[in-house]
C-alpha cells in the first residue's frame, strides 16, 4: 500500500508540474502577442506625434514670426531643412534660402551642406530677410517613405 501512494503521490507531483508548465507556456505566448500589439500602437502613436509638430505648416498661411519661429525651432534637426523665399528676395534666378539641411522637392537631402546662419533671416538689409509681420504660405515636403523633410515658406 505504501509503495501506491507514493506511485499516486509522483504520478500527481508530475502531472502538477506538467500543468503548471503548460499555463506558464500559454501565459508566456499571450503575453508575447500583447507585447507585439503594444509595440505597433506605441509606434504609430509615435509616429502620429513626431508629424503633428509640422500639421501647423501644412498648406497654411502664417506669420513671419511663425517661420522665424520654425526656423530656429527645426533648423539644426538631422535631415531635415527649411525652405524661405522672402517678398524681398525677387531676382528671376533665385531660390530662396535653406536653412539646415538642403532638400529637394522629392524630399531626398540634395547635398550634405547644411546653412545654421539663422541670422541671415534676421539682417534686415538682406534678401533673405523675413518681415515678422508678413504673411507666408507653408508647405510640407515628405519623402517617399512619407516622412518629412522640409518646410517650406513662400511669401505672398
Amino acid at each position: 500500500m505504501n509503495n501506491a501512494q507514493s506511485a499516486l503521490k509522483v504520478a500527481a507531483g508530475i502531472f502538477l508540474t506538467i500543468a503548471l508548465i503548460t499555463i506558464v507556456v500559454l501565459l508566456f505566448v499571450s503575453a508575447q502577442e500583447a507585447t507585439k500589439t503594444a509595440q505597433n500602437e506605441f509606434s504609430s502613436i509615435q509616429t502620429e506625434l513626431s508629424k503633428a509638430s509640422f500639421t501647423v505648416y501644412d498648406n497654411t498661411t502664417v506669420s513671419g514670426s511663425q517661420v522665424i519661429n520654425a526656423i530656429r525651432k527645426f533648423h539644426q534637426k538631422d535631415q531635415f531643412g527649411i525652405w524661405v523665399k522672402t517678398g524681398k528676395d525677387k531676382s528671376a534666378n533665385s531660390a530662396g534660402m535653406f536653412y539646415g539641411a538642403n532638400v529637394d522637392s522629392d524630399g531626398k537631402i540634395s547635398n550634405n551642406t547644411r546653412n545654421d546662419k539663422i541670422e541671415l533671416a534676421m539682417q534686415e538689409a538682406l534678401d533673405t530677410y523675413v518681415n515678422p509681420s508678413g504673411k507666408f504660405l507653408a508647405k510640407l515636403i515628405v519623402d517617399s517613405s512619407n516622412v518629412t523633410r522640409a518646410i517650406v515658406f513662400e511669401q505672398q
